[in-house]
């Protein structure tokens, strides 16, 4: 066989194409080598937010209730007549004193009822004058024999007569007088302006309230018990009272009033505990707690924040750390919803440590670091 020979020129042009592929391989290599990480390590253990139940003092849990500061005595304030409203000279909130111009209504038509009431008097007196006199000239034509006796009782019984509708007309004429000054509503003592329902424009009728005035002086927190628990109060039993805005200072009650029948809409009932010795950091209108002492069966219970508590196929659940660091749902007894958390009357194990925060994204079983609640906020550095 005869050798080919290929020539000198494709030799030339083949290597340099080997050198472009094989440069273009290595880059490659060096990239994805170059993003690729370091190889993974151990997975950071996650950190809950506990509470040690142990390290909390053992103390019975109060029942608190948050109610609204009222005055001890209000009054709603009304028109005693019907019309449309024209003003109203004061806000929710005002103070005002007694015999101060409230509110007005258009005068317009009690005005005309006056003016008519007026002038059925006048003629009323005008009816009794002409029969007055003509029983004067019948008393003198029956003197001289002119006319009867009974013509005389007739003049005498029409005197009488006009006398009544005069005497009715001064009582109509005296009623429209009131009538007109009932379109214009004072305070009938001095106070605080606490709602205001009316607006002017606003056509009302006889005896809508308008504005409710309460009177300075004692003020009482109103609160409302769930019918399971109405019967653990009385009347002067003890309390005590703090003010959401100046929740540094707290105020002595006593239980005054119990409702005798629940709320048709909430089925609660209605107390009212007197605050002797109120001051203006509890105004009128504002939030506040009322706390009582908690009965013997309390001593069990414990408070928990709300964000503690969850729900896993509809069982009230908290979850705890045990000894080895892991996760474990417990199931509990649910007691009182409070705004200052809820009460667990019962399945916490002793000194537990119960996770306060995050519990709907824990898992049974995993490990875990705590991070007490009382301790200071640091930055986490291991994740």
């Amino acid at each position: 066989m005869r050798a080919v020979k290929m020539p000198a020129g494709a030799m030339k042009v083949a290597r340099p194409g080997r050198l472009v592929a094989l440069g273009f391989s290595l880059l490659a290599v060096a990239f994805l080598t170059a993003c690729s990480g370091p190889p993974p390590g151990e997975k950071p253990l996650r950190a809950v937010l506990v509470r040690d139940l142990s390290a909390v003092a053992a103390e019975p849990v109060p029942n608190v209730y948050a109610g609204e500061v009222r005055a001890r005595h209000e009054s709603d304030l009304a028109f005693r007549i019907a019309g449309k409203v024209i003003e109203r000279a004061v806000d929710t909130g005002a103070r005002v004193v007694r015999g101060q111009v409230l509110a007005r209504l258009d005068p317009r038509d009690v005005e005309l009822a006056a003016s008519a009431a007026v002038a059925q008097l006048a003629a009323a007196e005008a009816d009794l004058a002409l029969a007055r006199a003509e029983l004067k000239r019948s008393e003198d034509l029956h003197a001289s024999n002119f006319i009867s006796g009974s013509a005389l009782d007739a003049r005498r019984t029409t005197v009488r007569a006009a006398e009544a509708r005069l005497q009715h007309a001064q009582a109509q004429a005296a009623s429209a007088g009131n009538q007109a000054g009932y379109a214009v509503l004072r305070a009938d003592h001095d106070g605080v302006v606490v709602a205001a329902p009316v607006e002017a424009g606003q056509v009302v009728s006889a005896g809508q309230p308008v504005l409710r005035l309460a009177r300075p002086g004692e003020r009482e927190v109103m609160i409302h018990v769930p019918e399971s628990r109405v019967r653990d109060y009385r009347i002067d039993q003890e309390a005590m009272v703090r003010a959401w805005a100046a929740d540094d200072r707290t105020y002595r009650a006593v239980v005054r009033e119990i409702a005798p029948a629940a709320d048709a809409a909430t089925r609660s009932y209605a107390l009212r505990v007197s605050v002797p010795d109120a001051d203006d950091a509890l105004p009128l209108g504002a939030t506040a707690s009322v706390a009582f002492a908690p009965g013997a069966t309390a001593s069990h219970e414990t408070l928990l924040p709300l964000a503690a508590v969850t729900a896993i196929e509809n069982v009230p659940t908290v979850w705890v750390v045990d000894a080895d660091s892991r996760l474990q749902p417990v199931a509990v007894e649910i007691g009182a919803i409070r705004e200052d958390g809820v009460v667990i009357r019962a399945g916490l194990p002793p000194a537990a440590r119960v996770v306060v925060a995050g519990v709907h994204k824990l898992v049974a079983g995993e490990a875990v670091r705590t991070i007490g609640e009382t301790q200071p906020v640091a930055l986490d550095t291991a994740r």
